[in-house]
């Protein structure tokens, strides 16, 4: 979990992903990225938006930005 309790980025693909019963490979090759992208992503590295966007689109996931306000 990041700051304030909230899943990262990466929490939540991996719990989508282990949801769907697939590999960090299997999500690659369905996102059209590498395994170690995958893995980056999940552990929370600095990946970029395209990058989320791909992943979230093979996992059928919607990107919702939100004011923490």
């Amino acid at each position: 979990m990041s700051e304030a309790g909230q899943a990262g980025f990466g929490d939540v693909i991996r719990e989508a992903r282990k949801k769907q019963g697939w590999s960090q490979t299997a999500l690659g090759e369905r996102s059209g990225l590498s395994r170690p992208t995958i893995a980056r992503v999940e552990a929370n590295n600095d990946v970029t938006t395209a990058t989320i966007a791909k992943i979230a689109q093979a996992l059928g996931l919607t990107l919702e930005l939100k004011d923490r306000g």
